[in-house]
């Protein structure tokens, strides 16, 4: 416990003086049932509650709240829940991540803005966890994050299914004529079995699990299934917990460091984790203030093992690797690679929360003499056709692949690619690198999960299951297969991708990082010079707003104005 007295609580300057407004903020609150002992002199929590009915990873979230309110009223401190934006990944169009900024918005000024002394997080689906992070770091209050926690597994004719990788398995065999619509609908009916969020190590796992690396989440909450008993008990310590955090003033700026985050990015690269955490961690960074690139991804890559046998990239899904041990058990087997003396929402340090941590199955969870891969879960590459970078996760592609040169194959939008994949007048072959354009943060807007290109219908017949794919988009975490994402600059602002044509060869080579066209740099200056930006398709909203100021991929797509830690004023209370 710290000395902090109660009137110098945040929340003090709404409730406690002898004032006008004062009478008004109690008077409120006693309109709604509470009285004085409720809050007075109490740390005053916000619950910052993502729920909805078009979410339905988040669908128990209402109940979790609930779980949070009796852990911090058991702690002595006053709950107040506040619902913010849900970003439901599967029905939200045109993107989830057009709204991630809009969403790290409303949190911190929700913080700002209400008498709140700490706050509990409640999110989980892909670009939530993100964009509560972002808010609540640049607000700078204590801060505990709920993870939603994974789905139960699917199930189809005795087969377990895993979100994303096998949906786009079995809809390649669909296209290709091999299951038919019946036993579609069966998969449909089979895959998503419950509350919670991707069952495989997608984004939504991989940036939850960051949350606990970086220490904002207590010990093993990533790891819980949504509907396991131990998920709720989860949320209520964490409801007490963050009442004691208020005390303490143990706050996002005291527990974010350099090494911390070095930390989440090891633990991404060794889980296989989602190609977007590239995009969330370099944004997370800039609201800390604390400079990340690309670089320290490639460089930690190359060092870093795959210890988790997790799909799309691996064997298992997420119950199974919380029966194994979970995230405190894989930190332990990776404990050599991490600084383990960074400080946490406990108020230890990582070495001390995963110190008695035990592994269960040593083949969903390896051992540094028995990775999985030996490394390679993310590879950033560069070259004439991303100057700035790209990623593509090595682990999840065709060996066979990694080392590819072949004809481009171009599509200017998403909706020529659908009216030409299948085409049977389309020269393409299995060797054939198809590319996506203007899918980028600015071009498509919003960057969508556009990247894991379709194969063609006659590719397919044949027995063609993967091929180069490259686009300025980002793609699910979920997925697999060899494709080559978040190319920077983006097409849409004249990066090289704008100047590649069809029929050009592209040249891949994950070993040597490279990623080139072979066009001479006389050529690429021609067309250049003639090129010509397309127009944006917002003329207002918050749309011109996001075209305006979002940045490109490998500055983590932020708006600049969000960026950093200048000090913002507390509100004036009148």
């Amino acid at each position: 416990m710290s000395n902090k007295t109660p009137k110098a609580l945040r929340s003090y300057r709404w409730y406690g003086p002898d004032d006008l407004r004062s009478f008004g903020h109690r008077s409120r609150a006693a309109s709604m049932g509470c009285i004085h002992a409720d809050y007075q002199g109490k740390p005053v929590i916000a619950i910052i509650n993502t729920w909805s009915d078009v979410n339905p990873c988040h669908s128990h979230l209402r109940e979790r709240a609930e779980d949070v309110k009796r852990g911090v009223w058991q702690a002595g401190g006053f709950p107040l829940e506040m619902p913010a934006i849900t970003l439901g990944e599967t029905f939200q169009k045109p993107t989830t991540m057009m709204y991630r900024n809009l969403l790290a918005m409303e949190t911190e000024e929700l913080l700002r803005s209400y008498p709140a002394d700490g706050c509990v997080l409640l999110g989980g689906c892909d670009k939530t966890t993100p964009a509560l992070l972002m808010g609540a770091i640049s607000m700078n209050l204590p801060t505990v994050f709920v993870p939603a926690g994974p789905m139960l597994r699917g199930n189809w004719r005795g087969q377990i299914l895993g979100s994303g990788a096998d949906v786009m398995k079995y809809w390649a065999d669909r296209r290709a004529g091999i299951i038919d619509r019946e036993a579609w609908i069966e998969i449909e009916e089979g895959i998503a079995r419950s509350a919670g969020t991707c069952m495989t190590m997608g984004t939504a796992s991989t940036m939850t699990s960051v949350a606990e690396v970086l220490g904002l989440s207590l010990p093993g909450a990533s790891s819980i299934p949504a509907v396991d008993a131990n998920h709720p008990k989860m949320a209520s310590l964490s409801g007490r917990r963050i009442v004691d955090m208020v005390w303490e003033d143990l706050k996002p700026s005291d527990i974010l460091t350099k090494a911390s985050f070095d930390n989440a990015i090891t633990a991404v690269l060794a889980l296989s984790g989602s190609t977007n955490a590239v995009i969330h961690i370099l944004a997370l960074a800039g609201r800390a203030g604390i400079k990340v690139t690309l670089d320290k991804f490639d460089e930690l890559s190359k060092t870093t093992p795959v210890l988790a046998n997790l799909r799309p990239s691996g064997k298992y899904l997420m119950e199974d690797f919380y029966y194994a041990g979970g995230l405190s058990a894989f930190l332990k087997s990776l404990s050599s690679h991490l600084d383990l003396h960074c400080r946490t929402v406990t108020g230890g340090t990582l070495g001390e929360n995963i110190a008695i941590a035990e592994t269960y199955n040593s083949d969903v969870i390896r051992t540094l003499d028995n990775p999985a891969f030996s490394s390679g879960g993310l590879v950033i590459l560069r070259g004439n056709l991303a100057p700035n970078g790209a990623v593509i996760k090595a682990v999840a592609a065709s060996p066979t692949l990694l080392k590819h040169a072949g004809r481009a194959i171009v599509f200017d939008s998403y909706d020529e690619m659908n009216a030409r994949v299948d085409d049977p007048a389309l020269e393409v072959d299995a060797n054939s690198v198809l590319v996506l354009r203007n899918a980028g943060p600015k071009g498509a807007p919003g960057m969508p999960e556009w990247g894991n290109l379709p194969i063609p219908r006659n590719l397919l017949k044949t027995g063609v299951r993967d091929m180069v794919r490259i686009s300025d988009a980002r793609m699910s975490g979920t997925n697999y297969g060899t494709c080559i994402l978040h190319v920077s600059p983006e097409s849409f602002v004249g990066g090289p991708l704008a100047l590649l044509k069809e029929g050009d060869t592209i040249d891949l080579d994950v070993a040597k990082r490279q990623l080139n066209m072979h066009v001479s740099d006389e050529e690429l200056a021609r067309r250049r010079e003639a090129w010509r930006p397309r127009e944006g398709i917002y003329p207002r909203g918050y749309g011109s707003l996001f075209m305006q100021h979002v940045r490109q991929a490998d500055e983590g797509c932020d708006f600049d104005f969000l960026e950093g830690t200048a000090p913002i004023p507390e509100p004036e209370i009148h």
